[in-house]
């Protein structure tokens, strides 16, 4: 179906609608450069916040004030990580699923809840970054606010549902 898509839509603004796409395609890739190079600096003070986080040692702090509470519940730690990187890095999250998966396999609880949360989940604060540095908006307080609070929520619900669907 997405094949059929790229092609239709091109088809339709050149016959239908005699849009020179080629043209509007350079125009509208102007327009994304310039967009890219806005956005840099949000994208990189991101990814030195993020650097500094794990590599002060604050993550590994985080999760040893938690990690007995989840352990009294129930919920395998070993998936902790994966909720604090998610709202955090795409690719960070990604690699410590994959991780996961290679390390307890993809039929394992922690690699089912590990696959449920990264679908669950958003890059929050790559979100923010980008789209909302991309067009200038400087408040996000709100925006994060719920941003987290949905990730918080994907993340326990993720869990929770595994432990009954498979548990």
């Amino acid at each position: 179906m997405i094949p059929a898509i790229i092609v239709f839509i091109p088809l339709y603004a050149a016959l239908r609608r005699k849009v020179p796409v080629y043209e509007t395609f350079v125009e509208g890739a102007k327009d994304g450069f310039g967009t890219a190079i806005n956005i840099i600096p949000h994208l990189v003070g991101m990814m030195v916040a993020i650097g500094m986080f794990r590599a002060s040692g604050a993550m590994e702090l985080m999760l040893s004030a938690v990690r007995p509470l989840f352990d009294w519940i129930g919920i395998p730690s070993e998936v902790l990580p994966l909720g604090i990187l998610r709202p955090l890095t795409g690719a960070g999250s990604l690699a410590f699923t994959t991780d996961l998966i290679q390390t307890f396999g993809p039929d394992s609880m922690i690699g089912r809840i590990a696959s449920t949360i990264q679908g669950s989940t958003d890059t929050t604060l790559y979100v923010l970054t980008v789209y909302f540095g991309a067009i200038g908006i400087r408040r996000t307080r709100y925006a994060l606010k719920v941003g987290l609070f949905s990730d918080i929520v994907g993340f326990f619900a993720a869990i929770f549902i595994c432990l009954y669907i498979f548990g």
